[in-house]
């Protein structure tokens, strides 16, 4: 029962991925079209709750594989994830916190 659990957090997490994959690459295309669409781009500090190396490293990954975010550093001690962000918006710490990163903490111990 436990595996069954395990498997079906990690196939949440792809599918979010995968969510947010396909919004970030529309998202990207429609700035190519209208550069004037992208209104603010900003580097914004995710606070971690994930501590694990291999947690951090597919919540950085993860940030990096969807257009339009790139991290771009992991303070020391994995307490601030840097990134930068091409549409930046109030919500956009939350979203990566909310989303990402609560499905890692799932699938990793």
């Amino acid at each position: 029962m436990r595996r069954i659990k395990w498997l079906i957090d990690w196939i949440s997490l792809a599918l979010l991925f995968g969510k947010e994959l396909v919004k970030s690459v529309h998202d990207v295309v429609l700035n190519i079209i209208n550069p004037r669409r992208v209104t603010a781009s900003a580097i914004v500090a995710v606070p971690l709750d994930v501590k694990s190396e291999l947690g951090v490293t597919l919540l950085a990954n993860m940030v990096t594989l969807t257009p339009g975010t790139t991290t771009l550093y992991v303070s020391d001690d994995r307490k601030f994830l840097y990134a930068h962000v091409m549409n930046y918006s109030e919500g956009v710490v939350d979203d990566i916190k909310q989303g990402f990163e609560q499905k890692i903490l799932k699938v990793l111990p």
